[in-house]
């Protein structure tokens, strides 16, 4: 069997690995990214960038996609279906803490591949797509990944590994962890269309939570659509619940009239609040959503696996290139990102959906008049703001030694 060697490898090419073998390429680190696809998958994915995010992307000179293509939205919405009322939050507000205060709205897949692109050209980088990793071995001195391609199976000897290969992680198996949590009851339906959804709202925004007891809906502006997200009765079949029967409910509910609408994308999916109880073993690191998964609520997840990729492949140059202690430093990239998942990231997400399942139905006038107070506190406010754009947890993450 041949064996290869490599500095770093990469498992997985999504915007997490793709953002972390970029970030190694550009330190001079030899990495090795392999991914099971050929091109980044096309489904309905992640969409929001916060303005952290962007700074990550713009400073590896991966950004050129998010900003030609994505659609800025500096304001967020809150409204509560039942009311009418409406709360929006505007990012232009921190400014002074951030290059790009907004969120950019754009399908990973166009993201992904421009960063596989910029990996590709990059003389310490090799991309392996068509490959997936079945199985790993460490010891002291590094790791051993068996890679299958589509004619054999080839070693590849690594001193580290990153492990961004998803909810079904061979490599978090392989380790034997456990990954405890939950997963909602109810599934998800996300629906794509070109309808002009912003006409049947005032002043709608790029990205909106639209709160409700019965049907709560995020409603996320995407070049060219609107993507429509809502929770799916629990009686009905994955079959009906992407029928027309089900579509034109939901359409016809949202808009106020029976309409048939076109659609995309009719997309089910199921959510998760889960923790992986190691983000580090040996020479391995886990990140994004092999470490960990949470609801959509928010835009936390693949924004917080990018910041995860970042840490670790800080860490990853210190110890390649500046001597410093490898044990040392997984532990430290675990206290961070592990602690910050699961006091932001995961209580934040838990959360925002029950605020959006409840729908405000309990004390509703109370939460009215909190979040007015919120609107009318320029500190308190501020602090929202940065919290949500996930500043605030990368500095807390940072705090911790």
């Amino acid at each position: 069997m041949i064996t290869h060697e490599t500095e770093v490898l990469v498992a997985g090419l999504g915007p997490v690995g793709a953002t972390a073998a970029l970030s190694l390429a550009r330190k001079g680190i030899n990495v090795t990214a392999v991914e099971p696809l050929v091109s980044s998958a096309t489904d309905l994915r992640a969409s929001t960038y916060h303005s952290p995010t962007l700074e990550i992307l713009d400073d590896l000179g991966a950004a050129e996609t998010l900003f030609s293509q994505g659609l800025k939205a500096p304001v967020y919405q809150y409204r509560d279906r039942q009311t009418g009322e409406v709360f929006s939050f505007d990012m232009t507000e921190i400014a002074d803490r951030t290059r790009f205060p907004f969120r950019i709205q754009c399908e990973q897949h166009r993201v992904t591949a421009n960063i596989v692109e910029q990996i590709k050209k990059q003389p310490s980088a090799t991309v392996l797509q068509g490959q997936r990793v079945l199985f790993i071995e460490q010891d002291d001195d590094g790791v051993t990944a068996y890679v299958e391609s589509a004619n054999e199976v080839e070693r590849w000897r690594a001193r580290y590994l990153v492990a961004a290969d998803g909810s079904s992680s061979v490599v978090r198996k392989v380790l034997g962890l456990k990954f405890p949590g939950f997963t909602y009851d109810e599934k998800f339906v996300c629906f794509s269309t070109e309808h002009p959804i912003e006409q049947a709202f005032d002043d709608l925004a790029l990205v909106n939570y639209i709160s409700d007891p019965t049907e709560w809906m995020v409603v996320l502006r995407v070049p060219g659509l609107w993507r429509i997200l809502v929770p799916a009765p629990l009686d009905l079949t994955d079959e009906q619940l992407v029928g027309d029967e089900y579509k034109n409910g939901v359409f016809g509910r949202m808009l106020g009239k029976d309409t048939d609408v076109t659609t995309r994308h009719r997309t089910i999916y199921r959510a998760h609040q889960r923790v992986c109880e190691r983000f580090a073993m040996g020479r391995i690191v886990l990140v994004g959503d092999s470490a960990h998964l949470n609801s959509p609520m928010g835009g936390f997840g693949m924004n917080s696996g990018i910041h995860d990729a970042m840490n670790a492949t800080a860490k990853l140059h210190k110890v390649l290139r500046e001597g410093a202690d490898g044990p040392a430093q997984m532990a430290l990239y675990e206290r961070q990102r592990q602690t910050i998942t699961r006091d932001f990231v995961q209580a934040q997400t838990i959360e925002n959906t029950r605020l959006m399942r409840d729908g405000w139905a309990n004390a509703r006038a109370e939460r009215s008049e909190a979040m007015q107070r919120l609107l009318n506190d320029r500190e308190a406010r501020r602090a929202y703001l940065l919290k949500q754009a996930m500043f605030t947890s990368l500095e807390q993450a940072e705090a911790i030694v």
